[in-house]
């Protein structure tokens, strides 16, 4: 199970359910996807196909809404 958490643009981030427990989210987009951690501070972990400026973009985006992807992770996770 993926669950959507938010929708931007033409970017759907998502959580994978059976996945390692430090929290981070993923983003995909007909152009590419990549994965970011939450903590301690959101940072890139990797990518495919998308350009510096989208993943500039993508982490400004992740830092403001950095709250609501927490809380979202919290309750899918339960912890």
């Amino acid at each position: 199970m993926s669950p959507t958490v938010l929708r931007y643009k033409n970017y759907r981030f998502f959580f994978f359910s059976r996945e390692e427990t430090r929290k981070h989210i993923h983003v995909v987009s007909p152009e590419g996807e990549a994965k970011f951690w939450l903590e301690p501070i959101v940072g890139l972990v990797e990518s495919a196909g998308f350009s510096t400026k989208q993943l500039k973009e993508l982490h400004g985006v992740i830092e403001r809404r950095s709250n609501e992807i927490t809380r979202a992770w919290e309750k899918h996770f339960k912890s």
